[in-house]
């Protein structure tokens, strides 16, 4: 049986590293074999591929940023998510493609159709099953990730840049509302805890 393909997604701060490792084990309390990873990484190009894209050092055209966000998820693909699904395990993933469409069109002004392109090239016949998107304002994301560590090169944008990211994460919830799953993160974490629970639920029954 094929493994279901889970997808978290938000702004910085919204607390997606915290959640997602409760999530992993929730659903491996329930005798779900699951493997956890995050985007851009996963893989030992991967993860050279992020350390490049987050260096503050560095000044990257967007649409550079773009390719080599899509370079790592082809080998994320085939060396991680792909092998896990079809041995049956479910695969909860730290950011995927909708991120490229807030961070790189939403936030950088890449044209939302050669994302589009790009994802029926790298992975058309592979879609989460669904996605959780937290949703916050963005103050109190700056807020949360400042006291958190030292910013990456995405943590030190304007405001102004994590409004057209959260404005490009809901797009894409309002054109695809059965696969993504909003959840208010600036709940109390108990609260967005038992949301996650729910749709958990939802999507083990699906």
């Amino acid at each position: 049986m094929r493994g279901k393909f889970i997808t978290f997604e938000g702004i910085d701060g919204a607390g997606k590293t915290t959640h997602i490792t409760w999530f992993a084990e929730l659903l491996r309390s329930r005798g779900l074999a699951v493997t956890l990873t995050r985007e851009p990484g996963g893989t030992l190009l991967g993860e050279r591929l992020r350390e490049l894209i987050l260096d503050r050092s560095e000044n990257l055209h967007a649409e550079t940023e773009t390719l080599l966000v899509f370079a790592a998820r082809r080998e994320h693909l085939d060396k991680v998510i792909v092998p896990a699904l079809s041995r049956g395990s479910w695969v909860i993933c730290d950011r995927f493609t909708d991120a490229t469409y807030a961070y790189q069109a939403g936030g950088s002004g890449v044209p939302w159709e050669r994302i589009a392109l790009l994802e029926r090239w790298v992975h058309a016949d592979v879609q989460p099953h669904a996605t959780i998107l937290l949703d916050l304002s963005p103050t109190v994301g700056r807020e949360r990730s400042r006291s958190a560590r030292a910013p990456d090169r995405f943590e030190g944008e304007a405001p102004e840049f994590y409004e057209r990211v959260r404005a490009a994460y809901l797009r894409r919830a309002r054109e695809d509302p059965r696969r993504i799953r909003v959840v208010d993160a600036s709940a109390d974490i108990f609260t967005v805890r038992k949301s996650l629970e729910e749709i958990a639920l939802t999507i083990c029954q699906e």
